[in-house]
């Protein structure tokens, strides 16, 4: 069909044009060229596959979404290679009713989005796409920019490619249905995001799990926030700008590069403000750990098996609410610098069995893992500044040696040469300290940490 105008024509059947509103009634392939000021609006057979290909497509609209697909069995749009699309909704919609749609591209049905073209997508109303069933993009270069949610999916939200920006007033990739066990997660396997967001950069109503992609996140919140869940198997991931960088009931860091920067905690596990159970394959729980001791301990878990996780943090570093464990991998926690907070603080057990732990931050509620941990540690009260030198040392060997970020007071390292009972050096800029491995120099105040109120969210 090629749309022109406030109005359009069409080559075949399966389609109405009523004035500025073009209508696909039957299922098939529709291929969409020109610019329409008005609707395009799909109300098939609910058993019915709706594909449209968008080539060189640019649909406004006036008085609701720019794209509507309210009835089909499932709704695939296509980007046209080497072509650039847009689609853009009124400010203002004619139709507010609880029921009515809410976004510049907005579908009923489950949502493919794929294509080797260029989408811009403007949100002037509310989100920019959003679904209420599943919604998946699997290609193309989509820019997204909205005064609410960027990208919202109930059942699931899903990227396995392509190149994703959004702009959002609110989350910038969100799921909704906290209801149902298998349902509400976000899945990112693959693709480049960037995303910025004046709340969160992802919030998932269950389950958030990253197991590939390049994501960077701005965010005035939480930079992934999951109800339940956060999963984080590979895949590089930056978030340069957040309230709470990592926060979900249990947390799994199992590969990939985590780089956080947080005003106030940068992981956080607190408990979920939901009851629903979810897939056992997207919970920590059945990765390790569990429920232990400790004051005020909720059921949740942090827990590091691979990958490398980086924090530089405002508030808490590493904060669990629940119960911590190490088992692989490496965490480097750059802490506060008020002694109101720590660079490690659990309420729970704390573990340390395997990988790297390097923890530097202010000594007033200091934490360390556990006495009676399988790999040992070592923590020395010792002040130095951004760039100060850091040195681990056994007699004339140099175990571990690493720069501070900032100003500290206290610091705190694992790794596999480190024995319980045992004398180390910690050397900052020339001046050593002696510190017995397994023993605390000062006394973990977990549980109590926290920075200002949180931003509305």
């Amino acid at each position: 069909m090629t749309l022109s105008g406030s109005t359009a024509t069409v080559d075949g059947a399966g389609v109405t044009v009523d004035g500025d509103t073009v209508t696909v009634t039957a299922g098939g392939t529709y291929v969409l060229t020109g610019s329409l000021d008005g609707q395009v609006v799909v109300d098939s057979a609910s058993d019915d596959e709706v594909k449209l290909v968008l080539s060189g497509a640019a649909i406004t609209s006036g008085t609701g979404p720019a794209l509507t697909f309210a009835d089909a069995g499932e709704a695939v749009v296509v980007l046209a290679d080497g072509t650039s699309n847009s689609l853009t909704d009124a400010a203002t919609y004619s139709d507010t009713s609880d029921e009515a749609p809410s976004a510049a591209l907005y579908s009923t049905a489950d949502l493919t989005i794929g294509g080797e073209g260029a989408l811009s997508v403007t949100g002037n109303n509310l989100d920019g796409i959003a679904g209420t069933d599943g919604l998946v993009i699997s290609g193309g270069t989509i820019d997204v920019t909205a005064v609410d949610d960027g990208i919202r999916g109930k059942d699931h939200l899903a990227i396995t490619g392509g190149t994703v920006t959004v702009e959002a007033g609110g989350d910038a990739l969100k799921s909704t249905n906290d209801t149902e066990a298998d349902s509400g997660f976000i899945d990112i396997s693959g693709g480049t995001l960037a995303l910025a967001a004046g709340t969160d950069g992802f919030d998932a109503a269950t389950d958030l799990i990253v197991s590939g992609g390049a994501i960077t996140v701005d965010a005035a919140d939480d930079g992934l926030h999951a109800e339940l869940s956060l999963v984080i198997g590979d895949g590089e991931i930056t978030v340069t700008r957040s309230y709470e960088g990592l926060e979900a009931q249990y947390i799994a860091v199992t590969g990939g590069t985590v780089d956080v920067t947080a005003e106030d905690d940068g992981l956080n596990v607190s408990a979920a403000a939901t009851a629903t159970s979810t897939d056992a394959a997207a919970d920590p729980r059945q990765m390790g750990g569990g429920p232990g001791g400790g004051m005020d301990a909720i059921d949740g878990l942090a827990l590091v098996t691979g990958g490398t996780l980086t924090i530089d943090a405002g508030g808490d570093g590493f904060d669990s609410n629940g119960n911590a464990e190490i088992t692989g991998g490496t965490v480097i926690v750059n802490g506060p610098l008020n002694d109101g907070n720590g660079a490690l603080d659990v309420n729970g057990t704390f573990t340390v069995s395997g990988g790297t732990l390097i923890a530097v931050g202010s000594s007033g509620m200091a934490d360390t893992p556990d006495a009676d941990s399988a790999q040992g540690w070592v923590q020395a009260t010792v002040s130095g500044s951004a760039g100060s030198t850091i040195q681990i040392g056994n007699g004339s060997s140099v175990l571990a040696e690493f720069t501070a970020a900032k100003a500290f007071s206290n610091v705190v390292y694992s790794g596999e040469a480190v024995s319980s009972g045992q004398e180390y050096t910690v050397t900052v800029d020339g001046r050593a300290t002696t510190a017995t491995a397994g023993t605390a120099t000062a006394g973990g105040m977990g549980g109590m940490g926290g920075g200002g109120g949180r931003p509305n969210r």
